[in-house]
């Protein structure tokens, strides 16, 4: 099973002064220090709006400004308070370009702190066998183009047969080969009469009385009773069509909670995150607040989902069917089920492959990040808090003939974060990014010793200079609040653990001056086994200051 959160746990941590010791259970103390433990969650009081913009031979824009931008929720003029334009492709590298993949099966000796993570999520609740072996077949190929700094996952839609991130090639091979389709609802259907998950929610959720009769037509045409009468036949089709309403919701629930689990789980890990959704596609008629949460949740990590069709070039009607409604429903549902694909990949920036058999250039294609990609934000007006939701319009003052990729609308939230919720946001934001950040004085350290031949202890040493710490005066005493986490990640990335301790300072002015003259050092500890680690560490001040590094370390 997929984690469904981060959480992070606290471990001891010994709080070294110049001086004197810390009274950490003195309420008078200048200096305390305490451990929480803590799940992070996700802001909701900033919209973000990931737009991909192509102009007519689809190449990617990457010249535009704010000012170009017009960005509207539901109809109305928002204020742009967010403006990025990242380059994803920026610091890719190719085998052409100097950079060998991968190629054996043992993974490297020394730590290298991987830049790149790629979730291949295959959909092996909808698709059947043919399908899945090639795609599995074409993903096999794919991976052979991953680099020594890309890690790479296998998820599946039923939740069984994952792997989770690692470079290491046989590992993945064995994975992709067990993969096998596991649907829900053709085990739990008849034969007779055929009826679809799309004919089902049109029969029962939407009253179409010509699906009905469709579907009673085909039960008259295959009851093992010749004599049977409509009625029976019609109660039969109603029956079974109850029925797949069931199953075929669970499965587009299902592919939608592993899909929102992947990623939490690929959003853990630092620099480029991309999720390759390989589907033949699914409804989601009666999960749309699913979906769009599944879309917040990727906006909010950075992570972009690419989706393809497996089924290749308009292959919605399954020709052995006898009964031209039941072609006639399939096509129908294709172009439904593309356009689940084609929403994930618009909102998040990525790209969406369908109609095409070449499997290789369609994982080429959706593995490949767009060269520029936008990042607009606002924080709506008089927004309220019930949950509805809002159309959101992009539009760009520009007189060339563009494609403007991006998310289609959000549901605002039920309440707002607090301002301690917004704090343990960046901290998270901040922890499982790879960028380095030198807001607050502080400077680290990493060091281990073996306490037996297969454990060690890992250390992180952090010095902070309190003296050009921005202090504010109340009663006489010098204020501040530092957040200190630190994580640790193995070499390919995923999270071990991570400890987080809270710093609360109450100087008088001499203590300032003099006793902290020298700084303050906190310690803390992981027992870890032989094996290359990165440390990331996050100081955080009750202002907003933050300082971020890694530290890599190899343990004998």
């Amino acid at each position: 099973m997929l984690p469904v959160s981060v959480r992070v746990g606290a471990f001891a941590v010994l709080l070294l002064l110049t001086s004197t010791p810390v009274l950490a259970q003195n309420p008078a103390a200048e200096l305390s220090t305490h451990e929480e433990v803590t799940t992070f969650r996700v802001k909701v009081n900033e919209v973000l709006v990931r737009v991909v913009v192509r102009d007519e031979a689809g190449h990617a824009i990457g010249n535009l400004k704010k000012e170009d931008f017009e960005l509207s929720d539901n109809k109305k003029p928002q204020l742009i308070t967010h403006f990025v334009m990242e380059q994803p492709r920026a610091g890719e590298k190719t085998a052409t370009e100097g950079t060998a993949s991968v190629t054996t099966d043992v993974p490297l000796a020394t730590p290298v702190a991987p830049n790149r993570f790629v979730a291949y999520v295959f959909d092996d609740v909808h698709v059947d066998s043919a399908a899945l072996m090639r795609i599995r077949d074409a993903a096999e190929r794919n991976m052979e183009t991953l680099l020594a700094t890309d890690r790479a996952a296998i998820f599946t839609t039923s939740g069984q047969g994952n792997l989770d991130f690692t470079d290491d090639r046989a590992a993945l091979r064995k994975a992709l080969k067990s993969l096998m389709p596991r649907s829900i609802s053709k085990g739990a259907s008849a034969d007779c009469p055929d009826i679809s998950y799309y004919m089902a929610d049109l029969i029962i959720n939407r009253g179409d009385q010509v699906a009905l009769q469709d579907a009673t037509t085909d039960a008259l045409m295959c009851a093992p009773n010749p004599r049977a009468v409509q009625a029976s036949a019609q109660q039969l089709a109603l029956s079974t069509a109850q029925q797949m309403l069931v199953s075929g919701g669970h499965e587009s629930e299902l592919a939608l909670s592993v899909l929102k689990d992947v990623i939490r789980r690929i959003g853990a890990m630092p620099g480029q995150r991309t999720i390759l959704l390989l589907s033949p596609g699914f409804l989601t008629w009666d999960f749309l607040h699913e979906c769009d949460d599944v879309i917040d949740h990727a906006l909010q990590s950075q992570v972009v989902i690419s989706a393809l069709d497996i089924r290749g070039l308009d292959t919605f009607v399954d020709i052995s069917k006898t009964s031209a409604a039941v072609q006639k429903y399939a096509a129908q549902a294709g172009m439904e089920e593309d356009g689940t694909l084609s929403e994930f990949a618009n909102a998040t920036g990525g790209a969406f492959f369908k109609n095409n058999n070449d499997l290789d250039a369609g994982l080429r294609q959706i593995a490949t990040a767009p060269e520029y990609v936008y990042v607009l934000g606002f924080s709506p007006q008089n927004l309220k808090l019930d949950g509805r939701f809002h159309d959101l319009g992009v539009k760009i003052r520009d007189p060339r003939k563009l494609t403007i990729l991006a998310r289609k609308g959000y549901y605002a939230p039920k309440h707002l974060p607090d301002a301690n919720e917004q704090a343990r946001q960046e901290i998270e934001d901040a922890l499982f990014s790879q960028e380095v950040v030198h807001g607050l004085p502080v400077e680290a350290q990493t060091q281990f010793f073996k306490t037996s031949a297969e454990n060690a202890k890992l250390t992180v040493l952090v010095h902070i200079d309190a003296k050009r710490l921005h202090f504010s005066k109340a009663e006489g005493r010098n204020l501040n609040k530092l957040t200190v986490a630190s994580g640790l990640f193995d070499r390919s990335g995923r999270f071990i653990s991570a400890n987080e301790q809270i710093l609360d300072m109450h100087l008088k002015d001499d203590t300032l001056a003099s006793r902290l003259g020298s700084g303050i050092t906190m310690k803390s500890s992981f027992e870890v086994k032989p094996g290359g680690y990165v440390v990331r560490l996050v100081v955080r001040d009750v202002e907003g200051q933050i300082s971020a590094t890694n530290e890599a370390i190899e343990v004998p």
